[in-house]
């Protein structure tokens, strides 16, 4: 089971934890969950004036041995309005434009967004159930 809580917190809501949804899985090989503005897809939705995050931003996908890939996935611009890291065990990871991470199984962690222009992030924390 992967289990995803999302915030979405600009500079005046720092600290504070506004627009928390939350979303699970199962670690069932094809197993699928999306973040993004775009509702009919992501099952964790950003407000629709936040054109730093695409429609589908965020995948999270169950490979064929149980274990959870995160990728970026390339919106329509060239160059993102965004940056992705990865913060697993204290470390912060970032992780490139339309690539590909492993999450750590049976662990757990945060996914930021960070928009390039002003002080605000969306915030996925994660916790892959073994």
């Amino acid at each position: 089971m992967l289990e995803l809580t999302m915030a979405a917190v600009a500079a005046a809501d720092a600290g504070a934890t506004a627009g928390m949804q939350m979303a699970d899985a199962p670690s069932e090989p094809g197993s699928v969950l999306h973040v993004g503005r775009d509702r009919t897809v992501c099952r964790l939705v950003t407000p629709d004036d936040w054109l730093f995050v695409s429609r589908a931003h965020l995948e999270f996908r169950c490979g064929p041995d149980g274990a959870w890939l995160l990728t970026w996935l390339r919106g329509s611009q060239d160059d993102p309005s965004s940056k992705v890291g990865l913060v697993v065990d204290g470390q912060a990871h970032p992780l490139a434009y339309g690539g590909t991470v492993a999450l750590p199984r049976g662990g757990s962690g945060e996914v930021v967004v960070r928009d390039r222009r002003e002080p605000r992030s969306v915030n996925v924390g994660f916790y892959h159930e073994a």
